[in-house]
């Protein structure tokens, strides 16, 4: 039987996880379901489009033969690293998470701006015009807010203002930093959730798992890459279907969904496509690989049993 051909798109780094993929437990997944698995860094990937050859992918300066589908793990995402999904969506490989979505992903704004027109709860969330009112703001919040940059993750780029001076502060940081300028946002503090959260994974639109994150020290973030704690959390069917349902606006395939409580009710406070798995895993007995291959396997049987019927009444 053919194999499927899996790439895996990151750079080595002790900022991704991307080394999770070189253990060899997952190596012997994926031999275990007929994947052949390839680690691919898009840092030695060049792109070549031209009228006679628009299919042009080079590996380390040399053709390379592509997969029947790329799993992205790329933690800082560049137009580059974009051209190369787009580059491989357009030569139909199968790409979790596709473009389109890993964009609206990296935005954090444009992620609630959608997410609220679809009905899903979350923080009341303002972008921060300069130079900034600062009566308005607070009209409009109560301390303590929270700080973001638009684009970041693992808890980086998040900041607790528990006054008016804390404030003026961290908005007067970022207005001198021309590049982070038009890339802030205020967010209302949900007192009931500080220091917790739950993270949902799910995976072709299912929840196959959640964990609930707490902070250690006192920390007002739960993230688990800047030192949480983790626990098993038994997913109700509020908070699935806020995850599934949330992942399907943005688009993703493959999503960590982060959820907040809010008293007796719950707001979902970002969606990324670039979950980390280390936590979960820690404390549950579901291995993410294997659903993600699992996912990968059901979908290229789909696909084939398509060709195949559509090839039978063909004329």
């Amino acid at each position: 039987m053919k194999k499927t051909k899996i790439w895996i798109l990151g750079e080595k780094s002790k900022k991704t996880d991307f080394n999770f993929y070189t253990d060899s437990k997952i190596n012997q997944i994926a031999d275990e379901m007929n994947i052949e698995l390839k680690l691919i860094s898009p840092g030695k990937i060049d792109l070549i489009v031209s009228k006679e050859d628009i299919k042009n992918i080079m590996y380390d300066g040399n053709a390379i033969e592509v997969p029947d589908c790329v799993i992205t793990r790329i933690g800082t995402i560049t137009y580059y690293s974009l051209a190369i999904i787009r580059q491989l969506e357009k030569l139909g490989v199968f790409v979790l998470n596709s473009s389109h979505s890993i964009e609206i992903a990296k935005d954090k704004l444009f992620t609630l701006q959608l997410l609220s027109a679809n009905n899903i709860p979350v923080p009341k969330t303002m972008l921060v015009k300069f130079p900034f009112n600062i009566a308005l703001i607070e009209r409009e919040f109560s301390y303590p807010v929270i700080v973001k940059t638009i684009t970041g993750s693992g808890g980086k780029g998040v900041f607790l203002a528990e006054n008016r001076n804390r404030l003026i502060s961290l908005i007067n940081r970022f207005a001198s930093q021309e590049e982070s300028k038009n890339n802030l946002i205020l967010q209302e503090f949900i007192s009931a959730s500080r220091g917790k959260d739950i993270r949902v994974i799910v995976i072709g639109g299912r929840a196959i798992g959640a964990i609930m994150r707490r902070a250690s020290d006192g920390n007002f973030k739960a993230n688990y890459s800047a030192g949480g704690l983790v626990d098993p959390y038994i997913i109700n069917p509020t908070v699935e279907w806020l995850a599934v349902e949330s992942s399907k606006i943005i688009g993703l395939d493959i999503a960590g969904v982060d959820i907040l409580f809010d008293k007796e009710n719950y707001k979902v406070c970002e969606v990324n496509s670039y979950p980390g798995f280390a936590g979960f895993e820690k404390v549950t007995d579901i291995n993410v690989s294997r659903e993600i291959f699992k996912y990968i396997l059901e979908y290229q049987e789909k696909k084939n049993n398509t060709t195949v019927k559509n090839t039978e009444n063909l004329p």
